[in-house]
């Protein structure tokens, strides 16, 4: 595990969820070659696979931002990187960043970070008090139907939102991009397309990769940067009756994971 506490102050944070992704899709497609981008930075060339912390977006959100990103797979007991002050935790380690607060992007913002957030699905569009409260928890939220599931462009518009966001800020930064566009309905990625499958959900990553270079370099340009790359739940096409998420199917539990650094400049 990497010494967290070397990390905090001295790096820009980016978390990326790709909303829905599942892990067998994310590997068999690097696999493939289909993800140049993401083939460049993955540790060991892979993706880890992990079990996500909640079945859907707003479960899985409120865990990870309160410090308990996806697990891995194999038996634990597995140190986190950041951790909310909690007596008897098992999984505080030496090198884990410790806050004093229910979040972890309040406990950032004690730190001295700017904190960021570029939503994407509904629990991050601000029209409810549901979908104010995970982008509440940031110092500058941002969200627009352009960012959201409908839209074909929707990571390219969110990385124009997270440019006008930070490239000018002094202080580091913590940014959380929600990515909509692996969420139904993404047929529209794959051509001649009618509804949505397997194929069109791994056409929508390829998307996603295609367009991810420009938001590592955004985020390395400054300081070095710590990147987590992984995807808050899985979604069933089919399998066992099952359609969506918020069930206990291992395609929903089971997300494909990654951290990496990214040195200042680096990213070409």
């Amino acid at each position: 595990m990497r010494d967290m506490r070397r990390v905090i102050g001295s790096h820009d944070l980016l978390l990326v969820t790709l909303d829905t992704l599942r892990y067998d899709v994310a590997a068999d497609q690097l696999a493939a070659g289909r993800l140049p981008t993401l083939a460049r930075v993955l540790p060991g060339g892979r993706w880890e696979r992990r079990h996500t912390p909640g079945s859907f977006t707003y479960s899985a959100h409120a865990a990870m931002l309160a410090g308990f990103l996806p697990t891995p797979a194999e038996p634990g007991p597995h140190p986190r990187l950041f951790a909310a002050d909690f007596p008897g935790s098992e999984t505080t380690a030496e090198g884990t960043w410790r806050f004093a607060a229910a979040d972890l992007p309040t406990g950032l913002a004690q730190a001295g970070y700017h904190t960021v957030c570029v939503g994407g699905v509904g629990f991050f569009n601000k029209l409810t008090p549901l979908g104010s409260a995970l982008p509440s928890l940031f110092a500058e939220s941002h969200w627009e139907p352009g960012f959201g599931v409908t839209s074909p462009t929707s990571f390219e518009q969110q990385i124009a939102c997270a440019r006008r966001a930070v490239h000018d800020r002094e202080e580091p930064v913590f940014l959380l991009v929600n990515v909509s566009a692996l969420h139904q309905p993404n047929h529209f990625y794959l051509p001649g397309a009618t509804g949505d499958g397997l194929d069109s959900h791994a056409a929508a990553l390829a998307y996603v990769d295609a367009h991810l270079g420009e938001l590592f370099a955004l985020m390395s340009a400054r300081r070095p940067c710590l990147a987590v790359v992984c995807s808050d739940h899985g979604t069933a096409y089919g399998e066992d009756g099952h359609t969506g998420h918020r069930i206990g199917h291992e395609v929903v539990w089971s997300v494909p994971y990654a951290e990496f650094v990214i040195e200042k400049g680096a990213w070409q």
